[in-house]
């Protein structure tokens, strides 16, 4: 089963650049662990240090928001998952 995960362009530093990373798993969460497995620089940026996703980023799965538990969402061979950022400033 492959899932492509959508970099958003703040992470691709971590990613070697690519704006889309090729995944496998049966979950939201397993997808962004094989990331983690593929580039462990993602791991801080996704995760805080109880596994749970930072406040920071939000998942949309096949352009819908995965909100919440965005980590258990099921996905199937084709799905896509874009990682994005919540901003705030002024």
């Amino acid at each position: 089963m492959s899932v492509k995960i959508h970099i958003h362009k703040t992470h691709r530093q971590y990613t070697d650049g690519l704006s889309v990373v090729e995944t496998k798993g049966a979950t939201v969460g397993m997808c962004l662990s094989s990331l983690v497995e593929q580039f462990p620089d993602m791991k801080p940026e996704l995760f805080n240090n109880d596994g749970k996703l930072t406040r920071k980023v939000e998942i949309y799965l096949n352009m819908e928001s995965a909100y919440p538990d965005e980590l258990a969402k099921p996905v199937k061979d084709g799905d896509d998952i874009h990682l994005t950022l919540l901003l705030a400033g002024g």
